[in-house]
């Protein structure tokens, strides 16, 4: 067993996160195409996620009517992001909740999501763009006792992984803030 992938994973920030996350069988390698075209579509989740989870607490401080007229309307395309996502994706449909830990490297999660075969296509949904999910082409690494398996990325290049470490970053953040501001 190769335990560097396992360290670099370790060494990295990652997120522990309950997401609705499910994953499919995949031939193994992926063909050069799919794993091209894998990546644009991921930038293009990522980036759509990084502009949907954007929050400008700043503003809120901005008592000026304009403000609070681009106040109004970043509310009102959240409700139109949450509709349109509730007509493609209703939640009777997506797969189930699992807590996992992921970044860039790969992900640590539940056994059970791991199909037969030598590769796996690892599909993520976020609460701010589930309609959208991040697709990621994985392989078991490793399995522990605790029922958990590790399961490594094939290389997202640096574009790609930088945009994932970004998403762990906030993630990340956003999870510390909360604890900070829970009472004793």
């Amino acid at each position: 067993m190769n335990t560097d992938r396992w360290d670099a994973f370790e060494q990295r920030v990652s997120v522990e996160e309950s997401l609705h996350v499910d994953s499919e069988p995949l031939a193994w390698p992926p063909p050069q195409a799919q794993l091209l075209w894998l990546a644009e579509r991921n930038a293009n989740t990522l980036a759509a996620i990084a502009a949907l989870e954007e929050r400008r607490a700043d503003l809120a401080d901005d008592d000026s009517p304009l403000m609070q007229e681009m106040l109004r309307m970043d509310a009102k395309l959240t409700a139109l992001v949450d509709i349109v996502n509730q007509l493609l994706v209703p939640a009777s449909t997506l797969p189930p909740r699992q807590l996992l830990r992921f970044n860039a490297v790969g992900a640590l999660l539940p056994a059970s999501l791991v199909p037969a075969g030598d590769g796996m296509l690892l599909r993520l949904r976020f609460d701010f763009c589930r309609s959208l999910p991040l697709e990621l082409p994985a392989q078991m690494e490793r399995q522990f006792d605790d029922g958990r398996v590790f399961v490594v990325f094939t290389p997202l290049g640096d574009v790609l992984g930088d945009a994932i470490e970004r998403l762990v970053f906030r993630h990340h953040r956003r999870k510390v803030a909360e604890a900070r501001q829970l009472p004793g």
